[in-house]
């Protein structure tokens, strides 16, 4: 479909909004990980490179035009809700105090826990890197040059007059780390990183857990044996079924989105039982630019890589469908799914 096309369709279904819940609709069409305007991101590797500069100017305007609307529509919503919501709105003074409560484990803290102690016992040395980052440590350094398709694949909150970020994968960590160390490495990073994004399987902060081998000798088969030995782990089953589908990552080649095998049983998900299959993470070899930029002899040593989201794994291991309620600070989340240490 043609930009103009895109943007006649979004002025069209603009017009007919009256609540929030049309509004989250129409924003994931257009610019959800599948909408229209996102998908045509993924046009630009087919276009000649003398378009594509211009071609991905002219998508840029777009998501921005499309998304300044919706911003604005959200916030007419959000500031009618609130005066509505004042104007019910009653503190009764007279209310007894609650009484004590007993302190239960956050879910993430918990899968956070489980991850460190899991990495630590397969040999991974976990390593910290900076929530506030620069370009080079966040995008350059893992192939993504300054016009590169594959940052618009990550929204940015860039620091207002700054040269610095908020991290949006972290992957910076390995980076500094191999920046700072000779091969061979096997490192792991885990904290929170930040992106421009919120639905129900997304929210502007989340949690990552990466990986990083680099030796002599890795390959894919290391890759799938480690990632096999986390997940049976992790999810307490003795046999998990892995599929690697072809991806793109500009950090890794060749890159594989990771499938794992379940089930569904009474409306509940058994994660390595049945024929079943969903996406849950993404993995590859390391592209030898990010070893160059990194200082390291792409022809003496290679590496893999991976990356999987806490909140995701969370979600699977505890049933919960809505990503949002980990960060809400609802009592009655943290009382149905809190943990007793």
């Amino acid at each position: 479909m043609a930009l103009e096309q895109i943007l006649s369709s979004f002025n069209s279904q603009f017009e007919k909004i009256t609540n929030k819940q049309q509004l989250e609709e129409i924003r994931v069409n257009f610019l959800g990980k599948k909408g229209a305007v996102t998908e045509l991101f993924s046009q630009l590797k087919d276009i000649s490179a003398e378009e594509r500069k211009s071609f991905g100017a002219r998508v840029n305007e777009l998501r921005n035009e499309v998304t300044q609307k919706i911003e604005e529509k959200k916030n007419e919503f959000e500031i009618t809700e609130l005066n509505e919501k004042l104007r019910g709105e009653k503190l009764d003074l007279t209310a007894p105090i609650r009484r004590e409560t007993r302190g239960l484990i956050h879910p993430i803290s918990k899968v956070m826990s489980e991850i460190t102690e899991i990495f630590s016992s397969l040999g991974f040395e976990f390593a910290q890197g900076p929530e506030i980052e620069d370009d080079f440590h966040n995008f350059t350094a893992l192939n993504m040059p300054a016009n590169h398709p594959a940052r618009q694949m990550q929204d940015t909150f860039y620091l207002q007059n700054s040269e610095f970020l908020l991290r949006t994968h972290t992957s910076n960590t390995q980076i500094r780390k191999m920046e700072n160390s000779q091969p061979p490495l096997k490192i792991a990073a885990l904290g929170r990183v930040f992106r421009r994004d919120s639905d129900q399987t997304h929210t502007p902060m989340f949690h990552q857990v990466e990986g990083l081998v680099v030796d002599e000798s890795a390959n894919m088969g290391n890759l799938k044996w480690m990632l096999e030995q986390f997940l049976q782990a992790f999810f307490e089953v003795k046999n998990v079924e892995l599929r690697f589908r072809p991806s793109f990552f500009p950090f890794t080649e060749p890159s594989a989105e990771t499938d794992i095998n379940y089930s569904l049983e009474q409306g509940k998900i058994k994660i390595g039982k049945g024929d079943r299959f969903m996406e849950i993470l993404g993995c590859g070899m390391v592209h030898r630019n990010v070893l160059l930029n990194c200082k390291i002899d792409p022809e003496k040593f290679q590496g893999f890589a991976f990356g999987i989201g806490v909140e995701r794994l969370a979600m699977l291991k505890y049933g919960i469908t809505d990503l949002r309620m980990f960060f809400e600070n609802d009592l009655r989340f943290l009382n149905h799914f809190g943990v007793v240490k």
